[in-house]
């Protein structure tokens, strides 16, 4: 599979990735367990826009200087465009994040601790994926029809069924853990697991971060198709993906306040997922320019937000 990714680029993003979550985690620890204020979560988002914006910059320049200006100008714009896409899509995790939260009553000093392990997870999940993916595409070419027949299906089920909340009682891995593990009834702050007369038994802690991890993965299914739309080449791929995850923690916090306020987001969300299954559709006839793709997405979610403020939910 072709990539601009060279191992020097590799080995760049991942000691990047691993020095950010360093120091999330030593600013997590010495905050300790706290409830997150809307300042707070709004100065991480920032921080982790800039670092991902940053590192595409430094991309940019990079390939500017070893392949010319034309190709480091077109990865700079996947990149912003799959970052953009991404983070977009990342808003709905949020909402399932929500119910997951109330459903097992995680407090709000808590939600921290659980978003940060479950983010980690679903990392790892989600490079499986890119990787798996890249090589299909490489091989059999017709996935991609596949792939945007699949994001125009899920774009019409979001506009069908827009507040369609999941069903955790039949959730597979939530069954599969109750009949398979031990599991507490009571939260021990942040511990995943107890011992308790000699016997191990699992926390609310620990289900609710497998399911957060998972539940991202489900969410990836759609968001990982959306961005090979937007190109093939893996590291493109995995980097605007991890960049977009790693924010989520801070980007939920910024968003949970406000869920009720951006009622029409899921059609905006809904707009992007079929626009991108149409562009892949048709991407041997007619290869939409990055650009473009850009703008249509962006205002697809600005008109959402937009219009989720002009007409307020009635309830």
């Amino acid at each position: 599979m072709h990539t601009i990714g060279t191992p020097g680029l590799w080995l760049a993003f991942s000691l990047l990735v691993v020095v950010a979550l360093v120091v999330d985690f030593v600013v997590l620890r010495a905050g300790g367990a706290h409830k997150v204020s809307f300042k707070e979560a709004a100065l991480w988002s920032i921080a982790w826009i800039m670092l991902a914006m940053l590192f595409n910059l430094g991309l940019w320049y990079w390939l500017d200087g070893h392949v010319g200006p034309e190709l480091a100008n077109e990865t700079a714009l996947q990149f912003l465009t799959g970052y953009v896409v991404e983070k977009a899509l990342a808003i709905d995790n949020i909402f399932v994040f929500l119910l997951i939260f109330s459903r097992f009553g995680v407090g709000p000093e808590l939600q921290q601790r659980a978003l940060m392990i479950g983010i980690l997870g679903a990392i790892v999940l989600r490079a499986i994926l890119i990787f798996i993916g890249a090589a299909l595409i490489a091989r059999y070419h017709w996935i991609l029809y596949f792939f945007g027949a699949f994001l125009v299906y899920t774009g019409v089920q979001m506009v069908r069924a827009p507040n369609d909340e999941a069903d955790f009682e039949a959730n597979p891995l939530l069954r599969w853990m109750r009949g398979h593990l031990r599991l507490s009834a009571e939260y021990h702050g942040t511990a995943l697991s107890v011992v308790k007369d000699g016997v191990r038994w699992f926390t609310p802690m620990f289900v609710v971060i497998m399911l957060l991890a998972v539940t991202d993965v489900i969410f990836a299914v759609d968001s990982i198709p959306a961005i090979f739309a937007i190109t093939e080449d893996p590291f493109v791929v995995l980097t605007s993906n991890v960049f977009a995850v790693l924010g989520l923690r801070a980007l939920f916090f910024l968003v949970a306040g406000m869920a009720e306020r951006f009622h029409l987001l899921n059609y905006g969300l809904a707009g992007v997922l079929s626009f991108i299954g149409v562009k892949m559709l048709i991407v041997d006839a007619w290869k939409v320019p990055i650009g473009l793709s850009l703008g249509i997405v962006a205002l697809l979610i600005g008109a959402s937000l937009v219009a989720s403020r002009l007409f307020p939910k009635i309830d």
